[in-house]
């Protein structure tokens, strides 16, 4: 199976807030691109509440998902941070960390309501969030002489994400291809200007 060309994240961060028995739960939810980011992210909520019973979590990062973390953050096992992260997996997002933070009311809400509770948080703040679409794409480094460039521009309007252009005694172009059509645009560039164009995939850093 092919790797898939793009996923979604969040464009911003969200706040929302419920209370439930006299316990006040804030949803917390921000773009996190790495373990680093999310975990800054986390830190400031902490200071932010440094006053609270529990600041639980979760984060998702990359395109599958797999690189993920939760925390109870001394709540019963499995009552928060788990509630959290099916939330963000339910809303089908990646690259984000949300946090709950709970200030207790003085009634026990007992296993099921903490789950039901971390969950509704964790559901209220994401039903906030506007999806972004991240591609997922390789970068294709394109040179041609000038007559080739019509030819260029057009296979670059029907594939690429993104592209620039470079105009010199020859053109170039670094062109954004998804990764499931990388292959065969290389074999078209090249084939559709009668190996005149040259277009290789760039080394990543």
């Amino acid at each position: 199976m092919s790797e898939p060309d793009y996923y979604y994240t969040i464009e911003d961060t969200a706040t929302a807030e419920i209370k439930i028995k006299g316990s006040k739960f804030i949803g917390y939810a921000a773009p996190a691109t790495d373990k680093d980011s999310a975990v800054a992210y986390l830190d400031a909520i902490r200071s932010k509440h440094f006053d609270a019973t529990h600041n639980c979590f979760a984060y998702q990062i990359g395109c599958d998902g797999n690189d993920f973390r939760s925390s109870d953050d001394g709540e019963p096992s499995g009552t928060a941070g788990k509630p959290i992260l099916l939330a963000i997996k339910k809303y089908e997002v990646s690259d984000i960390i949300v946090v709950v933070t709970r200030y207790f009311g003085g009634t026990k809400l007992g296993v099921g309501g903490l789950i039901r509770a971390y969950s509704d948080a964790a559901e209220e703040v994401l039903k906030l969030c506007v999806k972004k679409i991240v591609h997922r794409t390789n970068a294709i480094h394109i040179t041609c002489r000038y007559e080739e460039v019509s030819f260029i521009k057009r296979m670059l309007s029907q594939t690429a994400i993104s592209f620039t252009e470079d105009y010199t005694d020859k053109v170039e172009f670094i062109a954004n291809i998804p990764l499931s059509k990388t292959q065969s645009f290389i074999e078209q560039i090249v084939s559709g200007t009668n190996t005149l164009a040259t277009a290789a995939m760039l080394e990543s850093n």
